[in-house]
């Protein structure tokens, strides 16, 4: 299933930005090391907006295909939060 597998993929490249983002954090790599990890959270940053714009496009279309929901855009998490 591919929908599956984006999920995973976009679940273990967080996971992976997320571990990056804390070596990187502590201060404890060589300078050659940390330009290798900054490096690589870009790349994973990349991989998980990719799969974000993914299935941003398919609920949109799923949407539309059914007419029955409209898409709001919200300004910030608060209103999110009232709803």
């Amino acid at each position: 299933m591919p929908t599956k597998a984006r999920t995973v993929n976009f679940e273990k490249a967080l996971a992976e930005l997320e571990k990056t983002i804390e070596q990187l954090e502590r201060g404890e790599l060589t300078l050659e090391e940390s330009v290798k990890q900054f490096e690589r959270g870009v790349n994973l940053i990349k991989s998980c907006q990719s799969a974000l714009a993914q299935a941003d496009k398919r609920v949109r279309v799923l949407i539309e295909k059914n007419n029955r929901l409209q898409l709001k855009e919200l300004e910030d998490t608060e209103q999110i939060e009232k709803e």
